[in-house]
């Protein structure tokens, strides 16, 4: 019924502007069906991007190996000497903006956009060349893929000056800064897409469910006044809703709006160009974010889409505003109504764990803390315990040093049954990476294992002297019903 709506609308407002030759989109043009953009990106996905973790060793060959169609320039060079390059497409007369991984550590967009690259490449004979053929005929569209290299490099948010990026829009203290505020001034985009990651820890407001896509016109002023440009902005992004609330129902979140006269977004949206911001959350069951990659790829392709055919000039600005916004409310992992004995008082608390990826040998693991304590009924959890009748222990730490190579999982879970989280070994040892569920620990000094806000996630709960579950560097265990959890964490 939606669809149909939308139809309706955009075919009468067409042709209200072709009659009166304001606008050059076609009485034929339509929203472009989810499937169809779906289909799209199994198709084109680029093959050689997997992980989220990768540096511009890793795009170079990826650009070099365009075709024609783009025209790639360098822009200039990080601070390190890491090229920033543009590739532009396209023969129209709007032009458009697209910048990604400002922030190193902010890949998934960068992934989708050489997905997207792909597909513009596609054959003149498959069954997407109506959409390439509009896109190209009236847009030329520029494509930063990785304004930050030595910050992707490090996987690291700032450049190699410590400088946060989307807050030097102004004073321009870092060379990637000054790139991108030459490369707006210079093409004068009438849109710009800013295209960021958001942490795990979103979600919808109002829902347990994360905000797997945030997205937002900036405000150009401290009042955040509206204006034609972000007006524009307001109707492209809900053109983009449509899309993911068919695909993804309820995973959309709006950004908050406070002006950041700092931030590059806020002040393209200034300067005049009309500015959508994407943020890429999380999925559950999707660590390297390949699903939300997908879903950048469907409404970025979507939204150019619709600008080439002025079709999002349909959406009313109320169905921008109709958007959730996205609050933090979301743990990894929250214990509730577990008991606890601190200094003496028994009570009931709520226990809340929060995961930080970290890098060793080139390997993701996650570091887990525990991020709040107390009553958490407003938070909500990816993997939830209620604890009730359970009480929080202290574990023990099985003090003859075992070799690494001589315990397995099997052996594992036999010491957390009788209460040990953790177990020396060898110093040489120290830093490894390893996939068992258990501490393993070197040196003299043995962790605070007491289950407390100010410690590590590391603590058992015991029902009338069973230990029943085990809590692992933040990861829940269950000792009757072992799971195939993917435990990777340091020897200590």
């Amino acid at each position: 019924m939606n669809t149909n709506r939308n139809h309706l609308r955009i075919f009468l407002l067409c042709a209200i502007f072709c009659v009166l030759g304001m606008h050059s989109c076609s009485p034929d043009a339509e929203v472009l069906d989810t499937n169809r953009l779906a289909e799209a990106f199994e198709q084109f996905r680029e093959p050689s991007l997997t992980q989220r973790r990768f540096g511009y060793a890793t795009i170079a060959p990826l650009i070099e190996s365009r075709s024609s169609l783009f025209e790639n320039q360098i822009l200039g060079n990080s601070v390190e000497g890491r090229p920033i390059h543009a590739l532009t497409y396209g023969d129209g007369t709007r032009p458009v903006l697209l910048w990604s991984q400002m922030h190193g550590d902010e890949s998934t967009a960068t992934m989708a956009l050489f997905d997207l690259f792909n597909f513009l490449e596609g054959s003149e004979t498959d069954a997407f060349e109506d959409i390439r053929q509009k896109i190209r005929n009236e847009l030329q569209i520029r494509f930063i893929p990785m304004v930050n290299p030595d910050g992707a490099e490090r996987f690291q948010r700032r450049n190699a000056l410590h400088i946060d990026l989307n807050r030097d829009a102004i004073r321009q203290s870092s060379p990637e800064a000054v790139v991108l505020k030459n490369a707006r001034d210079a093409f004068e985009p009438d849109f710009g897409f800013n295209l960021h990651d958001q942490n795990s820890y979103y979600n919808v407001s109002g829902t347990t469910n994360p905000a797997t896509i945030s997205v937002l016109a900036p405000a150009y002023n401290e009042a955040r006044e509206m204006n034609p440009g972000r007006e524009k902005a307001m109707k492209v992004i809900a053109g983009m809703n449509r899309v993911l609330q068919e695909e993804i129902p309820d995973h959309l979140g709006k950004y908050n709006d406070s002006f950041e006269p700092r931030a590059f977004g806020d002040n393209f949206q200034k300067w005049g160009t009309s500015t959508i911001l994407i943020e890429s959350g999380a999925f559950p069951d999707d660590p390297e974010k390949q699903y939300v990659r997908k879903l950048n790829f469907m409404i970025i392709l979507n939204a150019l889409y619709e600008i080439a055919a002025g079709t999002y000039e349909t959406f009313p600005v109320d169905d921008y505003l109709a958007i959730p916004d996205n609050s933090s409310r979301l743990m990894d992992l929250i214990v509730r109504n577990v008991s606890v004995t601190t200094a003496g008082h028994s009570y009931v608390t709520d226990i809340g764990v929060r995961r930080a990826a970290r890098y060793a040998e080139e390997r993701r693991y996650f570091q887990g803390t525990v991020s709040d304590w107390g009553d958490l009924s407003v938070y909500h959890g990816y993997k939830e315990l209620d604890a009730t009748g359970l009480e929080a222990t202290a574990g023990k730490v099985w003090e003859e040093e075992k070799p690494l190579e001589e315990l397995n999982r099997e052996e594992a879970f036999r010491l957390l049954r009788e209460g040990y989280l953790g177990v020396k070994t060898s110093t040489e040892n120290k830093g490894k990476l390893h996939e068992l569920p258990l501490l393993l620990l070197t040196g003299e000094e043995l962790p605070d294992l007491e289950p407390s806000l100010a410690n590590a996630p590391n603590f058992f709960l015991v029902r009338e002297g069973e230990y029943r579950y085990a809590v692992v560097n933040g990861y829940l265990i269950d000792l009757q019903n072992p799971g195939s959890e993917a435990f990777r964490h340091p020897v200590n």
